[in-house]
């Protein structure tokens, strides 16, 4: 199946004592698929990935795969510091039916060069046999927009990038770029619309786990060219971050999750979800007013750049 639109990260749900509770899967894979959810994506940030260890993580795979009975194409997540560990990893979840493995640079205390950033991903491509989505996540070690490129044209298997860096100028750059064949997915989660009219593929961010039938609405206006209704106030809400922070440390509770904390990481409340959307008429506008005025001068540019005639 097609990765594109909107592919929520869920969240992981566990008990008090940091175990994996797997009857609360299913019911969230149905929510998330029934507000619309183009695909989903399993041991992320949001579902504290990097808490799992590997068995955990194959469980969860597989445990989600059966939920979703090939509704929707499911993204596995790999944060792991070891390009022997991430092999292991995809190795365990390539027998599970994903569609793609979701991959970090790596990136402990250091950031390797390009050379190595590039083997690292072709290692992991060529021994998994599973297509590879680069998770450019990381601060200290993001991937500019020319390096991105280029792994994703020296290695086949590499399709393409959720690309997180809160910077609208390095989307478009990247999207200028990167082959038209590249998939590129946003996880800007107060630029949804900017990254949606610049040519993003879909998006893979928090917010669409807490809003997903909001966001969807957003995609298909955008799609659909019908930019009014995507700068909706319903539609802006689901655009911004809410209440100024990143979604993807504290989406726990909006399914069915029992109290309890996974291994000492704390997870924050959806309420700052709802004072967001409260606030979308009046930060929205003014967000998404900055956004839309990126977007234009970098539509612009690549305009000249390809030598079509401007208005």
């Amino acid at each position: 199946m097609k990765l594109h639109g909107i592919i929520p990260p869920m969240t992981t749900p566990f008990d008090a004592q940091g175990e994996i509770e797997f009857k609360h899967i299913r019911p969230q894979v149905d929510w998330l698929v029934g507000q619309g959810a183009h695909g989903l994506a399993v041991g992320g940030s949001t579902g504290e990935g990097h808490t799992l260890d590997a068995s955990e993580l194959k469980d969860l795979i597989d445990a989600t795969v059966a939920a979703v009975k090939g509704r929707v194409p499911v993204v596995a997540g790999i944060i792991s510091d070891s390009t022997r560990d991430v092999v292991r990893r995809g190795r365990l979840v390539a027998k599970s039916g994903v569609a793609a493995l979701q991959i970090t640079p790596v990136h402990y205390l250091f950031r390797p060069h390009d050379d190595a950033m590039l083997q690292h991903f072709k290692t992991v491509a060529e021994e998994t046999g599973v297509p590879v989505l680069i998770y450019n996540v990381v601060p200290w070690a993001y991937l500019s927009p020319q390096l991105l490129t280029r792994i994703m044209n020296e290695v086949p298997g590499v399709i393409g990038v959720k690309q997180s860096a809160g910077d609208m100028k390095l989307f478009a750059d990247l999207m200028i770029t990167a082959n038209p064949r590249n998939l590129i997915f946003s996880a800007v989660d107060a630029l949804l619309y900017g990254s949606f009219t610049l040519g993003a593929h879909g998006a893979i961010a928090a917010i669409l786990t807490a809003a997903p039938r909001a966001c969807v609405e957003l995609w298909n206006a955008t799609a659909a060219g019908q930019h009014a209704r995507a700068r909706s106030p319903r539609a802006a809400a689901a655009a911004v971050e809410c209440d100024g922070f990143g979604q993807s440390a504290g989406l726990h509770e909006i399914r069915a999750r029992p109290a309890g904390r996974r291994r000492g990481v704390s997870a924050r409340a959806d309420a700052g979800a709802e004072r967001g959307a409260a606030r979308g008429d009046r930060q929205g506008a003014r967000r998404l007013g900055r956004a839309r005025a990126i977007v234009q001068r970098r539509l612009k540019t690549a305009r000249i750049r390809s030598g079509e005639t401007t208005c």
